[in-house]
C-alpha cells in the first residue's frame, strides 16, 4: 500500500510499486483528466504536481511518490470553480482540441507559483516540455501573462483546494 495526498486528500493506493502515477489515478482512481500522450515523459500531457512541481506522470512510479502531495487537473479546478488561470485560458482562446491541457495548465501553475511574474523566457523554459498540436503558444503565454497580473491585483486563486475520495469518486471544494 502506498499513501500519498492526492487533492488534498490523503488516500492509500494498492498498486504495484513500478506502476507509473498516471495509470493509477486514471484506472484505479477514475479521474481521467490528465491524459496519456507518449509514453516517455516527453510530451507533458500527463503532467500532474507533485510537490509543487510539474512532473511528467507517465514515467512516475506510484512508489516515488509516498508521502509526497500530489495535484491533478482535478484539483486545480472545475468547471463550476475555475483557478484563474483557467479563466485566462478561456479568455485568451487557448483551448482548441484540449488533449494537451491539464498538462499545460499544470506546468502553467507551477511557473506562477514558483514565479509570480514570468518573463517571455520564464514562460519559453517552463512550458517547454509541453507539446500543442494545436499550436496555440501565443495565446499560451497570453493566458500565463495574464493570470500573472491578475494574481499580481489579488483577483482569483491559481488552485482551488479540492477534496478526492476515493470510495464515494466525488470531489468537493474544501474551504
Amino acid at each position: 500500500m502506498i499513501t500519498f495526498s492526492l487533492n488534498g486528500q490523503s488516500i492509500e493506493v494498492d498498486a504495484a510499486p513500478d506502476t507509473p502515477l498516471l495509470w493509477v489515478v486514471r484506472d484505479h482512481l477514475k479521474m481521467k483528466g490528465t491524459k496519456f500522450g507518449c509514453g516517455m515523459g516527453l510530451c507533458g500531457a500527463c503532467s500532474m504536481l507533485i510537490d509543487g512541481n510539474s512532473s511528467r506522470t507517465c514515467i512516475t512510479p506510484i512508489s516515488s511518490v509516498a508521502g509526497k502531495d500530489v495535484v491533478t487537473i482535478e484539483g486545480i479546478g472545475d468547471q463550476q470553480t475555475l483557478s484563474i488561470l483557467q479563466e485566462a485560458w478561456v479568455e485568451a482562446g487557448v483551448p482548441q482540441c484540449g488533449y494537451c491541457q491539464s498538462g499545460q495548465i499544470i506546468s502553467a501553475t507551477a511557473l506562477l507559483k514558483q514565479n509570480p511574474n514570468p518573463s517571455d523566457d520564464d514562460i519559453n523554459n517552463a512550458m517547454s516540455g509541453n507539446i500543442c498540436r494545436c499550436g496555440t503558444y501565443p495565446n499560451i503565454k497570453k493566458a500565463i501573462k495574464q493570470a500573472a497580473s491578475s494574481l499580481k491585483q489579488g483577483k482569483g486563486q491559481l488552485q482551488a483546494v479540492r477534496i478526492f475520495d476515493p470510495q464515494s469518486n466525488s470531489q468537493g471544494v474544501q474551504a
